[in-house]
């Protein structure tokens, strides 16, 4: 009896060192459908953008401590954590697989002999190991691997939420700044046109100017007064926006300090090579989460092919049984049983060979979404340095057309009050000088949230630090 106990360990170890087939066939990774330059030539770099922490790329304190707020407390990006634990719970149940399942049991029974007719007893106490599949062909090994593609998959997600929801915390602090510029020109051209609108009216009471120049003048006023109340709603809209993201109040106190200001007053945004195309691949957590899943389409091919492989599985108890409760730990009680088992599918009417097909399947699509990630991401680099070379020369267009506007509107004042010029000049004057400097600060807005676009594009707001932290909170078994 005490041989057979022996012989549990050996028969554990043999089938465990047996298990060392794959049938999981060589990924030959699809060679990046994009060229291997921007159609804007941009400087090679060391130090790509995704390695630029973003406390270093957004220098504003304010923004800064909107945007830590945002990554303790939005939603959408606390989804993405648990996903991971979700992801690595699944991995570790699929790993434990591989190992034999070992629990202890009792069990008592009475039951009547149909040859004596009479009752007995029956008593039990000990280990068991329930069915456990040897992985000689590598089919739970395989899907052990998948687990862990979909693993590291699940962590790129929350990478890209993340990116993602920096990018638009700081697009939508940028946005309140530029709201509160243009509140600013509004309630400026609606003071200077209720100036007017007096003026018109003395003269026109007067007999100096007639009905048609009042007339004119108050339309430009209350024109001017509803641009004012719509961007007034488009500011309170816009913080309705930022408080979602942040997931909570944004401080009254960091609102208040916009007021006032302009986007030229806030700290400039540091200036990000875009380095070459392969970059992406390296940094861009959506190519990687799209790398990863298509590893785990590869890995599922070696399960449904292990499939059409016998499947061999083991059962084994060791313990003690027998009819007096009183005598159950006696030496004369102690059992012993293993029974390995063997299963070859025969005829599954084609279901196995179904599977395999959806794997490989599963698999091209998996190739065909990394080759789309990373001709997306070869896109939006793409229109970020576009734009940015078009948005520079339109701002500095645009800022031209402000100041001749600017010098037109106060000649065509100084030639009106002198009964030079019509009243009509003054005002079309004051309406080319409204539209101009709105489009200042549309324009600029535009520019500096290109920056941003192109920081995360780029795979900025995610750096090597925050990677480390991560696998803390996270560590893989």
């Amino acid at each position: 009896m005490n041989n057979n106990y022996k012989l549990i360990p050996t028969l554990l170890v043999t089938a465990l060192l047996a298990t060392g087939c794959s049938f999981i066939p060589t990924l030959d990774k699809p060679e990046p459908p994009v060229s291997t330059q921007y159609p804007i030539a941009t400087a090679e770099t060391n130090a790509p953008a995704a390695d630029l922490p973003w406390k270093s790329f957004y220098t504003d304190a304010r923004l800064q401590q909107i945007i830590g707020t945002a990554l303790e407390n939005n939603r959408d990006l606390r989804v993405a954590v648990l996903n991971i634990e979700l992801a690595r719970a699944q991995y570790d149940i699929q790993g434990s697989r591989l190992l034999p399942e070992v629990g202890a049991g009792a069990n008592a029974s009475r039951a009547r002999s149909q040859l004596t007719g009479q009752y007995g007893n029956s008593y039990s106490v000990g280990l068991s190991l329930p069915s456990w599949e040897i992985d000689f062909w590598g089919r739970v090994r395989s899907l052990k691997d998948q687990a862990l593609a979909q693993y590291l998959a699940t962590e790129e997600g929350r990478k890209g939420a993340q990116i993602s929801l920096i990018s638009s915390v700081a697009n939508t602090w940028l946005g309140l700044q530029a709201d509160e510029e243009l509140l600013e020109i509004s309630r400026r051209t609606l003071q200077t046109r209720e100036e007017s609108i007096k003026l018109a009216k003395l003269r026109f009471d007067a007999g100096a100017a007639s009905e048609l120049d009042f007339r004119q003048a108050q339309t430009l006023t209350e024109n001017a007064r509803a641009t004012l109340a719509q961007q007034t709603r488009q500011r309170d809209l816009d913080i309705n926006a930022l408080t979602l993201l942040v997931g909570q109040q944004v401080p009254q106190e960091l609102l208040t300090s916009l007021k006032g200001k302009k986007l030229t007053d806030l700290p400039v945004l540091t200036d990000v090579p875009a380095g070459l195309p392969s970059d992406l691949l390296l940094r861009r957590p959506d190519i990687r989460q799209a790398e990863q899943s298509m590893i785990a389409a590869n890995a599922s091919i070696g399960a449904a092919r292990a499939m059409f492989f016998p499947n061999i599985s083991l059962t084994a108890g060791a313990g003690f049984a027998n009819n007096e409760i009183s005598d159950l730990f006696s030496s004369g009680s102690k059992y012993f049983s293993i029974a390995p088992s063997l299963y070859l599918p025969i005829f599954t009417n084609g279901r196995n060979q179904a599977n395999l097909e959806v794997a490989q399947t599963t698999k091209k699509i998996a190739a065909a979404q990394y080759e789309k990630s990373i001709q997306t991401a070869f896109r939006e680099v793409s229109d970020a340095l576009v734009s940015r070379r078009s948005l520079v020369e339109q701002l500095r267009a645009q800022q031209a057309q402000v100041d001749a506007v600017s010098a037109q509107f106060k000649l065509s004042d100084l030639r009106y009050r002198n009964g030079i010029a019509s009243y009509l000049d003054l005002l079309d004057s004051q309406r080319t000088l409204f539209t101009a400097q709105q489009a200042v600060v549309q324009v600029r807005l535009a520019l500096v949230q290109n920056q941003v676009n192109l920081y995360k594009v780029l795979g900025g707001g995610w750096s090597p630090e925050d990677d480390q932290a991560a696998a803390n909170q996270t560590p893989l078994k």
